[in-house]
């Protein structure tokens, strides 16, 4: 079937039909432009850009099954007859090039230049993406989506040692509007400097101990071993720790945990999600108890709810899952320093790395990329090679003080096969016991 017979069925199904053969269908129509740039020392390593188009048509039938249908290379002149008009001009030239080697080139002379940075990598990854969603519900949604993601690894050596430092910044914006922000033109330099303080770190210990995580941690802990576990498909489905909890206290009364898209500029951020739903703040968890979860329109109406804006895709190919945004643990009512200072001996871990969690059991193992030991409320020295090992759902029983900073960080979230820009974030928090990885005494 070509794109003018599948959008021309999809509107019909979607218009027309759709109470006599159908729960709930989509047509869902795009445009992706990406550039990547890879830049390490005085050269580009990797160039990239590419446009792809795309149209896809779900139908949620009567019994809760699934068709879906898509087809890629829309031709341009096919996006002339939609009932909104798409831009039909390249956004990557030249000219656009040539400013973004430009930026990179600014990033890399904040690098400190001293012999024991051996070698660096910059990534500029630019995605402009433009949807058309048609539903039965109401008009057509159209939106145009812009994201910004610069990250910057750092080698360090000294006597034979590697280190590594790793920085990333990344919004929901044009790349005119973030070129000139301190956490891009800085990153670099951020990420040279710590894999220099790394060169000096000793060996974390081992064993249990109170730990603080910095709001720079940046929410790790929050999305991988809590927020998945929200999600309706798993929540809903006995696939989750937190099913069949709902209005349980599943947490500390300090803890609320938020998740909201309409953040912006948050790497999260957009003003509908993939199926044409308007965004939400939803409140996952408010004082401890249990609320909500996020839904999807398929896990909505097999479940007796209502979707909450969180129904995303990675692009026209998938079907929508539910997915978080911009997930948070809101404010506490302490200050950072003084969480700090009421540990005697523990670890403060400023960056968190990558890690396995299984979301049935909340069960975790992270790395800290950016950790130090505390000895009497201050920091003594950095460590490396520490590894995280708890459960996420009993951190969050536990946690007994909570700051009141808050510091976002962007990713890309992983899903069943599919990635989609997302921001974690929490405030500093003590955790009073804790399995720290490392090296026993």
């Amino acid at each position: 079937m070509n794109v003018e017979e599948l959008f021309t069925k999809g509107l019909d199904f979607v218009l027309r039909d759709i109470q006599k053969k159908a729960l709930w269908g989509e047509v869902y129509v795009e445009k992706t432009e990406t550039l990547k740039i890879i830049y390490e020392p005085e050269r580009i390593d990797e160039l990239q850009s590419g446009e792809e188009t795309g149209l896809s048509v779900r139908a949620i039938k009567k019994d809760l099954s699934t068709e879906f249908s898509a087809t890629n290379s829309i031709p341009q002149d096919f996006f002339k007859k939609l009932p909104l008009s798409f831009s039909t001009k390249k956004s990557f030239s030249k000219e656009t090039l040539s400013q973004r080697l430009s930026f990179l080139q600014k990033v890399e002379a904040e690098i400190p230049q001293t012999h024991h940075i051996k070698h660096y990598r910059l990534l500029l990854l630019e995605t402009r993406k433009e949807v058309l969603i048609i539903t039965p519900e109401k008009e057509p949604v159209r939106e145009k989506r812009e994201y910004v993601r610069v990250a910057a690894i750092v080698v360090s050596e000294r006597d034979g040692v590697l280190e590594r430092g790793y920085e990333a910044a990344g919004y929901t914006l044009p790349f005119g509007q973030v070129r000139e922000r301190e956490d891009f033109l800085y990153i670099g330099k951020r990420a040279a400097e710590l894999a220099l303080k790394m060169l000096s770190a000793r060996r974390a210990p081992a064993g249990v101990m109170p730990v603080v995580l910095s709001g720079e941690a940046g929410g790790t802990m929050i999305h991988e071993a809590v927020g998945h576990g929200l999600e309706a498909d798993h929540a809903e489905e006995g696939l989750s720790v937190y099913s069949g909890k709902l209005g349980e206290k599943v947490a500390s009364e300090l803890i609320t945990v938020i998740d909201d898209p309409g953040l912006f500029p948050l790497y999260g951020s957009y003003k509908y999600d993939d199926e044409g739903s308007p965004a939400q703040k939803v409140v996952l968890i408010e004082r401890g108890i249990l609320k909500n979860f996020l839904y999807d329109r398929l896990t909505a109406l097999k479940h007796g709810k209502s979707p909450n804006g969180h129904g995303r895709r990675q692009n026209f190919k998938h079907i929508p899952i539910p997915r978080m945004a911009n997930t948070y643990i809101a404010k506490g009512p302490h200050k950072p320093e003084e969480i700090l200072k009421s540990i005697e001996r523990g670890l403060f871990v400023k960056k968190m790395g990558g890690g396995e969690v299984n979301p049935l059991t909340g069960d975790f193992v992270f790395e800290v990329r950016e950790g130090y030991y505390i000895d009497k409320g201050e920091i003594a020295y950095p460590v490396k090679g520490a590894t995280l090992v708890g459960n996420g759902p009993k951190v969050l029983e536990i946690i007994d003080m909570v700051g009141d900073d808050l510091h976002f960080e962007p990713g890309t979230c992983g899903k069943d096969g599919q990635g989609v820009p997302v921001s974690d974030a929490q405030p500093t928090i003590r955790v009073p016991e804790l399995t720290v990885g490392g090296e026993l005494s």
